[in-house]
């Protein structure tokens, strides 16, 4: 797949089928609409196209936005380099951008750079500045300047709309088997590993601080997860936790990795912690001697898990 930061960088001797959203996730609902795409470029007749914008347009629009991604933009390219889109164009969303109209949205990006022979898109969206224009006046702007406009249909719009509604709810919930079902794949966190005050080490439990750089991602519900990462191309497993550390009186949320037989330094190293399964929620105890009799339970019903994988 060939990434374009911009809609002024794509060139292509090739008319192009294209679809347009946010796609976060990449969750099942999305890989449908992504594969109807694929469909249509007719054996390489055309070339499959997936526009889409950073930052989100809720957090330049509305000013203050709260809104936590399922993806950071780093994340979501790799995802839809799974597929077999052929080019992904992330625009840079500003004010700017939001107050083309309707036709100079339709006439200069889709017609003239994207040189667009058929767009894939919900009978519900809306575009062109303050979000005017809808499906019916893209159907006649295709009449208009030689293409073709396909609906999805209302009920495709709900299940995709379903899908990612219920992936965040069942992540804030710690239902990690609803929300890999939805996803299609692994909820992951991407994170650098970062020095913390090492007091796991102490216990036995030595963790990775992982420092997530987006403060838009969503972190699932603070407790106990089975984990599994990659490093140096090999499968490790381990346990997480997410939370306040209350037992030791931490003041802020923080993400720690207890890798199980793996003791090499990988500070500064960006690790993608994959939650497969919520063992717990975090909890407060009397003494550091009662967190490490939990946590020598908790690594016992951990490996017991990835046994049965």
């Amino acid at each position: 797949m060939k990434l374009f930061h911009s809609i002024t960088d794509f060139h292509s001797t090739k008319k192009t089928i294209l679809t347009l959203g946010t796609f976060d996730g990449v969750h099942i609902g999305h890989k449908k609409i992504l594969g109807r795409i694929t469909q249509n470029t007719e054996n390489g007749k055309y070339e499959s196209l997936v526009l889409t914008f950073f930052p989100h347009p809720r957090m330049v629009l509305q000013e203050k936005s709260e809104i936590k991604l399922l993806n950071t933009i780093s994340e979501k390219s790799r995802l839809l380099k799974e597929t077999e889109i052929e080019n992904l164009v992330i625009h840079p969303f500003d004010e700017g951008f939001s107050r083309l109209t309707a036709e100079e949205f339709v006439s200069t990006i889709l017609v003239d750079q994207f040189h667009i022979q058929k767009i894939i898109i919900g009978y519900d969206h809306r575009f062109g500045r303050n979000r005017t224009a809808n499906i019916d006046i893209l159907i006649a702007f295709g009449a208009q300047y030689g293409f073709e406009v396909e609906q999805i249909s209302a009920q495709e719009i709900q299940d995709v709309s379903v899908s990612s509604t219920k992936i965040r709810k069942a992540l804030l919930d710690g239902n990690m088997a609803l929300a890999n079902e939805y996803l299609g794949y692994t909820y992951f966190l991407t994170g650098e590993v970062v020095k913390g005050k090492q007091l796991g080490r102490t216990i036995g439990f030595p963790t990775a601080n992982i420092q997530i750089e987006e403060d838009y991602k969503l972190i699932p519900k603070n407790g106990v997860y089975v984990v599994k990462t990659v490093i140096d191309q090999k499968e490790v497993f381990g346990m997480m936790n997410i939370g306040f550390n209350p037992t030791v009186n931490g003041q802020k949320q923080t993400i720690e990795v207890n890798l199980f037989d793996f003791d090499k330094a990988i500070y500064g190293e960006k690790l993608q912690i994959s939650l497969l399964k919520y063992l717990r929620e975090e909890q407060k105890f009397g003494s550091v001697d009662l967190l490490k009799e939990q946590l020598n339970l908790d690594k016992k019903t951990a490996l017991e898990f990835v046994e049965n994988l």
